[in-house]
């Protein structure tokens, strides 16, 4: 038995070449599809949710978003 690893085939390299360049593009398309979700709501952080329930003592406030 040999110490040194066996080199890897050109079809290995080219398969993973390829798997790369699919990862890139998958990533890309997502990307693009975050950003354009963004700018639809108008680049404005999240509202709260409306169920927000607040408490001061022993009042509690239910904020119905009004």
């Amino acid at each position: 038995m040999s110490a040194s690893p066996r080199p890897k085939g050109v079809f290995r390299r080219i398969e993973r070449w390829l798997v790369g360049l699919v990862m890139a593009v998958i990533a890309f398309v997502l990307e693009k599809a975050v950003l354009r979700s963004i700018r639809k709501q108008g680049g404005a952080a999240a509202q709260p949710d409306a169920k927000t329930i607040t408490s001061k003592g022993k009042e509690v406030d239910l904020d119905r978003g009004a």
